[in-house]
């Protein structure tokens, strides 16, 4: 709880269209505008924090969340599988791709949630799951994403918010590849199977107690 309230105490701190063609109907026009302006809330943020079938369930129940999807990120071998990614031979995280709504939560309240819900401590390693695809990783879309990430991790190791120093790479993002579709929507479909019951569901409880003002309706 000492840890949680740390975290917290530290994001409080940091947290001081053109016309159509002439010929398309003033309904075709209102749509268009409209789906551009949403295009336009829209932002993607891509995460490693260990086995992605952990974070994906969080991140589903964050408000402002559009869209999460698991997959790979980070590595050398193009479209890997994931028994590829399991040897730890391919380079690539396990990670998380979010589409979020910008006028509904931000980057800064995400990484909120990110360093909050994972141990970003550990090297290669969550829990039980060792090994190079389990490394805590953020891969940045911008500049912007880049100084706030380094900028948080810089501060949350200067007020000693964790036990240990943090040791999330922050790399600049290249490509996601998704994974199989078995691994996508993953806790939702199988709540009742032992690694969900044992490992995910307590995250969820964590995520609905720490963040219950943040949770989608």
């Amino acid at each position: 709880m000492r840890l949680i309230i740390t975290i917290f105490g530290f994001f409080a701190f940091m947290s001081c269209n053109h016309a159509q063609n002439n010929n398309e109907t003033s309904s075709s026009k209102k749509t268009k505008k409209q789906n551009k302006m949403i295009n336009k809330n829209y932002e993607i943020a891509t995460f490693g924090g260990g086995c992605y079938w952990c974070i994906e369930a969080v991140f589903q129940r964050l408000n402002g969340v559009e869209k999460v999807e698991s997959g790979f990120s980070g590595g050398q071998v193009k479209d890997p599988t994931y028994k590829e990614v399991c040897t730890g031979k391919t380079g690539h995280a396990e990670v998380i791709q979010i589409t979020f709504d910008t006028t509904k939560t931000s980057f800064a309240e995400i990484l909120k949630v990110f360093f909050t819900m994972h141990d970003p401590t550990t090297l290669n390693q969550q829990g039980n799951d060792v090994g190079t695809q389990y490394r805590s990783a953020i891969f940045y879309h911008n500049d912007e994403q880049k100084r706030i990430s380094e900028e948080t991790i810089a501060e949350l190791n200067k007020v000693h918010a964790y036990p240990n120093p943090i040791v999330t790479e922050v790399v600049k993002f290249d490509i996601f590849y998704k994974a199989e579709d078995y691994h996508q929507n993953y806790y939702n479909e199988n709540s009742g199977e032992g690694y969900c019951r044992f490992v995910i569901q307590p995250k969820i409880e964590k995520f609905e107690k720490v963040f219950k003002d943040k949770m989608k309706k």
